[in-house]
């Protein structure tokens, strides 16, 4: 079952998708943070097969400050300076403050269904920069997020005082990260950075790179998509939300 939905957050109203298993049941909710060009058609499937497996899965729109979903129109290229530049325009708002006030009201939405299982524990994903804003959404709901999966994400390691990895003493999710090989070769330091801060605050962490895969190629609709190493990233993500999200 899929429906566009409307959610109230302190700052506006989200445009979002929910989705959930056919039949009567309750099943334990993933709140989905999609990559920079934001909710459009592959990630409602993407969505969509998720919930297949069990879950009541939210995709979000996060750019819901600036503009409703489909957020760019056509083919989008980010190396041309006047596209790049939107996209930090539409960027501003989503501080890790505002970030983590849409998690706790895109979680506080999904709890207030009566398909979800609020008992278990709810799940994170992020892509692109959804990676960043998962750690920011485990560490406002520690008690609620009991598991993260981050795939090819950026800025998780920076060097600014609100950098994403600090916030992993707050969280208690176990994570998996999967990490595209140019985005490794860049900062080939960052996973061991986050490896060191989960393992200091004694929360499971799987960081892997996929060495013949570059940054975005869990998502079917990019130039680089790769088939064999997404299913690997979609199984790992289940196998994660299977033990975790009980």
């Amino acid at each position: 079952m899929a429906m566009d939905v409307e959610i109230k957050t302190p700052d506006g109203v989200c445009d979002a998708a929910l989705i959930h298993p056919a039949g009567e049941g309750r099943w334990p909710a993933v709140l989905v943070w999609p990559d920079a060009y934001g909710l459009r058609p592959t990630f409602r499937e993407m969505g969509a097969r998720l919930a297949g497996e069990g879950y009541v899965v939210l995709v979000v729109n996060q750019f819901y400050r600036s503009r409703k979903a489909p957020v760019f129109a056509g083919p989008v290229n980010f190396s041309e300076p006047k596209t790049r530049e939107a996209l930090m325009e539409l960027r501003k708002p989503l501080t890790p403050e505002t970030v983590a006030r849409d998690g706790a009201a895109f979680l506080a939405f999904l709890d207030g269904q009566k398909v979800v299982n609020a008992r278990a524990k709810a799940g994170v994903a992020g892509y692109c920069m959804g990676g960043a804003m998962t750690l920011q959404a485990a560490a406002a709901l520690p008690s609620r997020i009991g598991a993260g999966c981050s795939f090819h994400g950026g800025g998780l390691v920076t060097d600014g005082p609100d950098s994403p990895h600090l916030l992993v003493p707050r969280i208690k999710a176990s994570y998996y990260f999967g990490v595209a090989a140019n985005d490794d070769a860049k900062e080939p330091q960052a996973k061991e950075v986050l490896k060191a801060a989960f393992a200091a605050a004694k929360v499971p962490a799987r960081i892997e790179v996929y060495s013949e895969s570059q940054h975005g190629w869990c998502v079917p609709d990019s130039p680089v998509y790769n088939k064999p190493d997404a299913e690997r990233a979609w199984g790992e993500m289940l196998a994660l939300y299977k033990a975790a999200l009980v």
